[in-house]
């Protein structure tokens, strides 16, 4: 599963980071949140509590550096929206 969501994100518009994903759900653009398993609880906290309050399916990818690395990026990252 977790290879599908990555190679998804290669192909689809989205945000990088915790700044820009929060940006994201909160204007209503996000589809879907991907979070990296190794993220800092405090840092992911408030995306995954707006997603449930949204409505919005998260996924989670294991590692940072992963996530980062299919959103063409050379350092991982914490969180990723796909955007509508």
């Amino acid at each position: 599963m977790e290879l599908n969501v990555l190679e998804l994100l290669k192909n689809s518009k989205k945000t990088v980071g915790l700044k820009q994903s929060l940006k994201a759900l909160q204007s209503g653009e996000a589809m879907a949140v991907i979070i990296a398993r190794d993220a800092d609880e405090r840092i992911i906290k408030e995306v995954e509590d707006m997603c449930s309050k949204s409505g919005i399916e998260v996924t989670y990818a294991d590692e940072m550096k992963k996530l980062g690395k299919a959103c063409n990026i050379s350092v991982g990252t914490s969180v990723v929206c796909i955007l509508k």
